[in-house]
């Protein structure tokens, strides 16, 4: 069997930073190539996604409020799937491959007693406006936009359909799953409902690596690598890093959270827990270019960057 690389790509990644039809284009025309080099070069490859953006714009449209935040997640993982799937459809066939691409509503499964659900922090949708904001039966925080609705984050316990995106891994197929950091269920007296939550689609994807006995976790984004002290003179960028530099730089407040922090928490634990593997955070295109470690950010374990350090 292939070696299995899981591929995550940011909801923003799939937006231009500009904002025009062209130039996101250009950012999905280099996550194509990403996975087709992959697979290509022998890898088996699963895909996952964000959805903050789109799921912002489909709850500002929803004035009924009929809709559950689950409804949303799932619907953002059947609009983007389908996006990303025509896509590479059409790039397989240009390349004679012979893979083709399964889409599939994920599930995660997370533990209703989580102590984030006492907390909730993690903004959705839209700015609200006076009228909302007094009528809604909502946890509203102010940001830095306005005053948002915010949920619980817990963390991801395990994928529900994990063995069926495994078995159709087996069978070639590159499987979009997880859009959306998966759509969060936990048990209720005996059955599996939704519950009002967004899981981090990074942390998801580390889950359904290490699941899956990935060999590559693949972060997609619109930074060209880590930095430390990134927005300074002094900022620098990190080209390999081990688990153990990533929690210290981490704890020295290098990473911002809610941006680069759960990127650089996935990617260390992913080699933390699956020490034969690697994970590697770089823009879309540069995928096979970050592991020769000629661009991007590189983590692993230290004693593969001590055997690679020049003597």
């Amino acid at each position: 069997m292939n070696r299995i690389a899981v591929y995550a790509l940011g909801g923003n990644a799939l937006r231009s930073p500009k904002g025009d039809d062209h130039d996101a284009a250009v950012v999905l025309a280099g996550v194509m190539s990403d996975v087709v080099d992959l697979l290509e070069a022998g890898w088996s490859v699963v895909i996952t996604h964000g959805n903050g953006p789109q799921v912002g714009e489909l709850m500002a449209m929803d004035r009924t409020r009929v809709h559950s935040l689950s409804a949303w997640v799932a619907a953002t993982q059947g609009m983007i799937g389908h996006e990303l799937s025509m896509n590479l459809h059409a790039v397989l066939e240009r390349r004679e491959r012979p893979e083709r691409t399964v889409v599939m509503t994920t599930h995660v499964e997370v533990d209703v007693n989580d102590a984030a659900f006492q907390r909730p922090t993690k903004p959705i949708g839209p700015v609200l406006d006076a009228e909302t904001v007094m009528s809604a039966d909502w946890d509203i925080a102010e940001t830095v936009h306005g005053p948002r609705r915010v949920v619980a984050s817990p963390k991801p316990l395990q994928v529900v359909e994990i063995e069926a995106i495994r078995h159709l891994v087996q069978l070639g197929a590159v499987v979009v799953c997880g859009g959306g950091g998966g759509v969060p269920v936990g048990w209720y007296e005996g059955l599996r409902i939704g519950v009002p939550a967004v899981v981090d689609k990074d942390l998801l994807s580390c889950r359904l690596a290490l699941d899956l006995e990935a060999d590559l976790l693949v972060i997609g984004t619109d930074a060209d690598a880590v930095y430390t002290d990134y927005g300074t003179e002094r900022a620098q960028a990190r080209r390999t890093l081990t688990p153990a530099q990533a929690v210290e730089l981490d704890a020295e407040g290098h990473f911002p959270n809610g941006s680069m922090r759960p990127k650089v928490r996935a990617l260390a634990a992913f080699v933390e827990q699956r020490t034969t593997g690697r994970s590697v955070l770089c823009r879309p295109g540069q995928a096979l270019a970050t592991l020769r470690g000629e661009a991007g950010t590189t983590f692993q374990p230290a004693d593969l960057v001590d055997k690679e350090s020049p003597s």
